[in-house]
């Protein structure tokens, strides 16, 4: 309420940050595994003057960096600009209660960005044994920012002792940090295997080559998969009871969770049959598979861990509509416009006549004309309903729900939506204020399709 709203038509800011997410999250996680196999690779190629092996890791460690540092900084950059706009309150929460970890994140990032440019630009300009220990320490800052920033976001679905306590350390050690740790630094691991098969296949000539990075990638990927499991377990066990009760309402997270089970198994018995027992099978075809149903399960578990912090953006901190939990008793009884930064003056600018002593006064806001009333009710949509819902068409869109509801059947759910829905935030206006928002989505709800009346029914069944 203390900033303006955002509509992005029809996608929605979730749909946006999700998208822009899910790109970042593929990438960074093969920053972080890529910097390891590479640092373990140049290592062993050194070792055994393996020079094709060292003139494909180059190749690899060009396309590795354009990929995660170019492509990496532009959607890390982009998440942090649609999560601004979006979800400006949680954001700010985060910030403040994070400050030291994210200074410590950049401090590490710095790092990262530096020691990338070294190993590959001085590739052949450094000593082998101080080209392999820059490639560690890139590797060891990437896994340490991979552990920084899964503190953060799980805090966001589990805060756990930081609400009595508020310290940092609380915070960060949050009851999901070791189960997302682990699942991220799995994650990592099987990722970057897939990305490296796929540059392999499709750049290697050499048979014996390819045969060769498809073993000895085999296992940590295969330990990845492994990881990946295990911590996707401790993360259910761990979430919040309103969590896992969205988890198991919602048919489609049900089926998503399926659907990355199965992925994750699916991914697992390919890499054991094929780069661990017939390296052979390391075709473009068969990577080009692999890498696709690899990143199908990695957005597939993201999108699930947004959608079951619902109603929250913060669990238990903050709502997805940018408010707190403290707040909705008072704006309930003040009137959600008079509570707002923006939408006060709106109103106060717009319609003068509602206001008695400088204060909206909600009982006149039903004296005004139907069409303002509407345009009074669109705007409490968009503070209200917008950072989750489309309006008339798109994701998660509120017309197409009100089809065949009464105007008395939609006032109610206005004023019990976490009562209607558990995984929606609780209504935080007055109950005229419930009114100009009911006035607004009857002019959004479609119309009843078509078919057979009851007193038609009736007559055919007599």
């Amino acid at each position: 309420m203390h900033y303006p709203w955002w509509s992005v038509e029809a996608l929605t800011a979730p749909m946006l940050i999700a998208a822009i997410s899910v790109l970042h999250v593929l990438v960074s996680h093969y920053a972080v595994g890529g910097g390891l196999f590479l640092a373990v690779e140049t290592g062993f190629a050194r070792r055994t003057q393996n020079k094709n092996y060292l003139d494909y890791l180059k190749r690899h460690a060009a396309f590795f960096i354009l990929l995660t540092v170019v492509f990496g900084a532009i959607t890390g950059v982009g998440i942090w600009w649609t999560i601004g706009l979006a979800s400006p309150k949680a954001t700010e929460t985060l910030i403040r209660v994070f400050v030291f970890g994210w200074a410590t994140e950049w401090v590490f990032f710095v790092l990262e960005l530096s020691s990338a440019f070294l190993f590959l630009y001085y590739w052949d300009k450094l000593p082998p044994r101080t080209h392999v220990i820059i490639g560690w320490i890139y590797a060891l800052a990437a896994w340490i920012s991979l552990v920084l920033i899964t503190g953060i976001t799980a805090f966001m679905l589990n805060p756990g002792e930081w609400l009595e306590t508020g310290s940092f350390w609380s915070a960060f050690f949050n009851p999901q940090f070791i189960p997302q740790t682990v699942a991220r630094t799995g994650g990592a691991l099987l990722l970057s295997s897939l990305y490296v098969y796929l540059h392999a296949s499709l750049t290697i000539k050499d048979a014996a080559l390819r045969d060769m990075i498809g073993r000895r990638s085999a296992r940590p990927a295969l330990l990845g998969a492994i990881l990946v499991t295990a911590g996707g377990i401790g993360w259910y066990v761990f979430l919040p009871p309103s969590a896992q009760a969205a988890l198991t309402a919602a048919a489609a997270l049900t089926i998503l969770t399926a659907l990355l089970f199965a992925l994750t198994a699916t991914v697992f018995f390919l890499l054991y049959l094929g780069p661990y027992r017939n390296p052979g099978w390391m075709t473009p075809g068969f990577t080009i598979a692999l890498f696709l149903f690899g990143t199908a399960a990695f957005g597939a578990s993201e999108f699930i861990r947004e959608a079951v912090r619902k109603p929250y953006i913060l669990y238990n901190v903050v709502f997805g509509n940018q408010i707190t939990p403290d707040e909705v008793v008072p704006f309930s009884r003040q009137g959600y416009l008079e509570s707002g930064l923006w939408t006060k003056p709106f109103v106060a600018e717009g319609y003068p006549q509602v206001l008695q002593d400088g204060k909206i006064q909600s009982e006149r806001l039903l004296q005004l004309p139907s069409e303002d009333r509407v345009r009074l009710g669109r705007v409490l949509f968009m503070y209200h309903c917008n950072d989750c819902h489309a309006a008339r068409e798109g994701y998660s869109a509120v017309g197409p729900l009100l089809i065949g509801k009464s105007r008395s059947a939609v006032r109610w759910t206005v004023e019990h939506l976490d009562e209607a829905q558990f995984f929606m935030p609780p209504w935080a206006g007055t109950p005229e204020e419930a009114e100009l928002l009911t006035d607004y989505l009857m002019t959004i709800a479609p119309k009843s399709p078509g078919g057979m009346r009851l007193g038609q029914a009736s007559e055919e069944v007599r």
